[in-house]
């Protein structure tokens, strides 16, 4: 699996475990136990950033890739100009 495609299914993973973790936080919150709500609300926050951090990871490499095959997409162009 490329890199690019590694830090999605992490962002996946976390953004998953986020939207658990705000149920329970919910949960807890209509049963007013605010410290169980409290720990859940920070671990969701957590695992938030934790999928932004990957999916801006998988967007340099994304950027990366695609700027690397335009350079060699136009180097090839001008290659085959100066064939011809």
């Amino acid at each position: 699996m490329s890199k690019t495609w590694e830090h999605y299914h992490h962002a996946a993973r976390h953004h998953e475990k986020a939207a658990y973790h705000f149920n329970e936080a919910a949960k807890y919150n209509q049963a007013e136990e605010h410290e169980k709500e409290a720990h859940h609300a920070y671990l969701a926050h957590g695992q938030s950033q934790q999928a932004v951090h990957h999916e801006t990871e998988a967007a340099k490499l994304h950027a990366e890739q695609c700027a690397s095959e335009v350079t060699s997409d136009s180097a090839q162009a001008g290659q085959q100009k100066s064939v011809a």
